[in-house]
């Protein structure tokens, strides 16, 4: 039987009412969230650390690290490991765990649920159930979300509903498998897997993940609106070392009458900051060359093209660059490193 290190860290799944009548916050511990799903002990050996029991709206950067850190301590111990994860940042936190803890040979999985594990018509048993089989089973790896049935790729999950039990969806990338109930579907060929019948231990398999511990939390998402002038590029600099800017469509910046988003964009880089361009619409990526509005950037070296990528990949991609150098030329190579299928190969 496979060992398996659950790694609690609060969310929905874990939450109770406030006696205060303030609302849900998380309450209940690792240990008792698994002692409601008895079934868990029957598909592996189940150890529990709990290295925070917060929202994830409080979730920051340093707590990735933290996460990290947890899972690469009992690293060889483990054949595979279970994040419980409040739904609002997961996508963050399991791209972040996708720079920081990179190819991985034993699966990372991020679950949790829409509702309470307390909750009646919860969706947490369910999730972490199923979680825990995905983390059992062979063919499994590197950093996924597995939710409401579909496993996601880390670097591609995106929270697109706020409350139906089909929480993620996956952006420009197809699913690696679906689960139906104790079945692991797999790029259209079906298998079962029995509860506690795992074939061989993935720690006997070769390689390492490479480990990084240093991220650049000084990154800030832009999303451009109608009429939003460039001189918040100004506002940002005292803080801030590189800006996302989400543009409109498949890579438009405006125009604006007596300010240029252009020559904003080129003093932030002459500043020695990065700029990544992308775009708010979710499907399909950016295309700088398309249309003239976004033409003066499509060749520019020193600003880097998101293409189909996440925001919430972005985040994390270019947090962990910039966590490992500052020379232009190297965390353009860093960004553009294809790292658990984030971005399309060209």
């Amino acid at each position: 039987m496979k060992r398996i290190l659950m790694v609690a860290t609060g969310g929905t799944i874990a939450s109770m009412p406030e006696a205060d009548g303030t609302g849900l916050a998380p309450a209940l511990t690792g240990e008792e969230l698994a002692g409601y799903v008895p079934q868990a002990r029957g598909l592996c050996d189940l150890d529990i650390v709990q290295p925070m029991n917060i929202d994830s709206t409080n979730m920051r950067p340093s707590d990735w690290k933290r996460i990290a850190a947890t899972i690469m301590e009992a690293y060889d111990n483990y054949d595979g490991f279970v994040v419980l994860h409040g739904t609002d940042t997961m996508a963050y936190t399991a791209a972040a765990l996708s720079y920081l803890i990179q190819g991985s040979p034993k699966p990372i999985v991020l679950t949790g649920s829409q509702q309470p594990m307390a909750n009646p018509f919860t969706d947490a048993k369910l999730n972490l159930y199923q979680s825990l089989l995905y983390a059992t089973d062979d063919d499994s790896h590197d950093v996924t979300i597995v939710f409401g049935g579909s496993v996601i790729v880390g670097t591609r999950a995106h929270k697109q509903r706020t409350m139906s039990f089909n929480a993620f969806t996956s952006v420009n990338y197809p699913l690696p498998a679906i689960i139906r109930n104790d079945r692991i579907v797999r790029e259209g060929r079906e298998g079962m897997t029995i509860p506690g019948t795992a074939g061989a231990s993935v720690a006997a398999r070769a390689g390492r993940p490479r480990v990084y511990e240093r991220l650049d939390e000084h990154v800030v998402v832009v999303r451009l609106t109608p009429g939003l002038g460039p001189g918040i590029l100004d506002a940002l600099g005292p803080d801030y070392d590189a800006v996302i800017l989400e543009t409109f469509g498949i890579g438009g910046i405006p125009e604006c009458k007596g300010a240029h988003f252009e020559q904003a964009i080129f003093d932030w880089i002459d500043c020695g900051k990065t700029i990544v361009l992308t775009t708010q619409v979710s499907e399909e990526g950016l295309d700088l060359g398309v249309y003239e509005v976004g033409s003066a950037y499509a060749n520019e070296p020193a600003i880097l093209r998101g293409d189909d990528m996440t925001t919430e990949a972005l985040v994390a991609k270019t947090m962990w660059a910039l966590g490992q150098t500052r020379e232009p030329a190297e965390v353009a190579e860093l960004f553009y490193r294809p790292v658990n299928h984030d971005r399309a190969v060209r």
